[in-house]
């Protein structure tokens, strides 16, 4: 991932995503992944957490959620949603690129509005093929880039083909 914003610009930050979860719940793009109740889901990036509680209620009490994000504010957050809402399917990792999770474990990962963010993206899309499943769905949005653009860096090292364009998302499956 980049550098982690400053405590200062990672409120702001917060506060403002407060604002768009309120208009456009997470849940409506969520919906467009197809998660299920056991599904085990990364949400790499998770910044201010928008997307923990609705993943929990959509994985169940069976499933897991993974809330990973570079800042250590970011994770605090995390884990304090996780903790004011008492869902004990989420737990969060702080790390700019590896996951520590296992092969071949994850339904399905998420890289939602951090894409533009990435140094280098090829060694986390690596990350990312390693531990999503053969099946996995890895569903991408960033509205800060072009349409072009998403497609040839999730797609250009061969470890993803883009399967369905969604209304907000782009679903990927693993190439390799």
């Amino acid at each position: 991932m980049g550098k982690p914003k400053s405590g200062f610009h990672f409120k702001i930050m917060t506060l403002g995503f407060g604002f768009r979860d309120f208009f456009s719940p997470r849940m409506n793009i969520l919906k467009e992944v197809g998660i299920k109740p056991g599904f085990h889901v990364l949400d790499y990036g998770c910044g201010a957490g928008g997307y923990i509680v609705p993943l929990a209620e959509l994985v169940g009490e069976s499933g897991k959620v993974y809330a990973l994000d570079i800042h250590p504010l970011a994770v605090q957050k995390a884990q304090s949603i996780a903790s004011k809402k008492r869902l004990a399917n989420v737990q969060t990792v702080c790390s700019d690129c590896k996951t520590d999770l296992p092969d071949n474990g994850m339904d399905a990962v998420l890289l939602y509005d951090i894409l533009h963010q990435l140094n280098e993206p090829g060694g986390i899309l690596e990350e990312l093929h390693r531990v999503l499943k053969t099946d996995g769905i890895l569903s991408v949005t960033d509205h800060h880039l072009e349409e072009s653009k998403i497609l040839s860096e999730i797609t250009d090292k061969g470890l993803f083909k883009l399967v369905e364009k969604g209304e907000k998302t782009y679903s990927f499956l693993k190439e390799k």
